[in-house]
């Protein structure tokens, strides 16, 4: 399929194309790492699954000597406000189970980090933001809290923040960084969308008056858990779709004026033209690194038009995204990255453009 793309002047910037990294204030330095040693890819042991697998081993072993002190049900459907619940009576045998299984998580957490930070691409960050769904829990924030200990023991000069946004807005609040300025001129808002591997969230983010978008803000957002359905890729884009058009519709009735633009973040490398070249694994309901399949393309069939103007869409991974909500709060730092803790471990480091 053709890619997809504007070609501006030399006043407005480079050509846009999905998954660059060149954006309008950020050099994308790299994103997705894949960082292998004996026992895997070290991303795997510092995710939401991980985490699972820790607290699991920990009441296997607490077993040993009596009774579960989390009870009967399974670790796989204890939701994280159940677990957090477990860490509020902190003397527990419950409570202190989680925090062991924190603990490891955190000290993976680290010792992942440290690997990232020893790549050229991660050379000069002194600060990680720190997003993903397991952020938005106790269980996540104290883990952040331990890796940031356990780096400074190390010595590594480098500060853990978590995403300011909750991951649901963050995710779609970086869309705006996407494309330049000049193209969101005379618009209230753009619509964005978050793709992950157990949720798909649309929402219209409203651009605020500040040039750097630091006043950005979702207006509407509607959320589809994909997990417990199980759909078909063609459902799956079905389903968008109807998200998508809802939210129009809200806006047309609002009088939100909607530039024609859809940013989208999705797991995985992007390549130019749309494709998703690899890391789509955890998508839902069959094969999204197909040659025979585009997501922009697939989206842009099925609205052609928003607000009477031709549609265009852009995108890029999903931890990019997530990370771009940071931006105007990175505007003292030259170089910083960026890390989703959810399905997988997410990564991206950036450089700052000088202004």
């Amino acid at each position: 399929m053709a890619k997809q793309s504007v070609r501006s002047t030399e006043e407005n910037g480079p050509l846009i194309a999905h998954g660059a990294e060149d954006l309008p204030a950020v050099a994308v330095a790299s994103y997705s790492l894949e960082i292998r040693d004996k026992a895997g890819f070290v991303g795997d042991r510092a995710n939401k699954g991980a985490f699972r697998r820790l607290l699991d081993d920990w009441r296997k072993r607490a077993r040993k000597g009596g009774e579960d002190p989390l009870g009967d049900t399974a670790t796989d459907d204890l939701s994280k406000k159940e677990i957090d619940a477990f860490l509020k009576d902190e003397e527990t045998t419950a409570a202190a189970l989680v925090r062991a299984a924190v603990d490891d998580l955190g000290e993976a957490l680290a010792e992942t980090l440290a690997r990232y930070l020893q790549e050229d691409a991660w050379k000069g960050v002194k600060t990680i933001a720190v997003g993903g769904g397991f952020r938005d829990s106790k269980a996540g924030l104290m883990a952040i809290a331990r890796a940031q200990l356990l780096l400074r023991a190390e010595g590594l000069k480098v500060t853990l923040a978590a995403i300011a946004n909750h991951p649901d807005e963050a995710g779609l609040l970086g869309a705006v960084h996407l494309v330049p300025a000049w193209m969101l001129k005379g618009h209230d808002a753009i619509l964005a969308v978050d793709i992950g591997g157990t949720n798909i969230r649309a929402g219209v983010v409203k651009l605020g008056n500040e040039p750097d978008f630091s006043e950005a803000k979702v207006w509407k957002s509607a959320l589809w858990r994909h997990a417990d359905d199980e759909p078909r890729r063609t459902a799956t884009i079905d389903y968008l779709v109807q998200l998508i058009e809802g939210l129009i519709g809200k806006a047309e009735k609002a009088g939100v004026g909607l530039a024609p633009v859809i940013g989208v973040g999705c797991p995985g490398i992007i390549a130019a033209d749309g494709s998703i070249a690899r890391g789509g694994q955890n998508l839902p309901g069959g094969n999204w690194e197909s040659t025979h399949f585009n997501l922009p393309e697939a989206l842009r069939k099925a609205i052609p038009r928003i607000a009477d103007q031709p549609t265009f869409i852009i995108m890029h991974n999903d931890a990019v995204v997530q990370g771009l909500s940071e931006l105007p709060r990175m505007k003292d730092a030259k170089a910083w990255a960026a890390v989703t803790i959810g399905t997988g471990l997410g990564n991206v480091s950036f450089t700052n453009k000088e202004t």
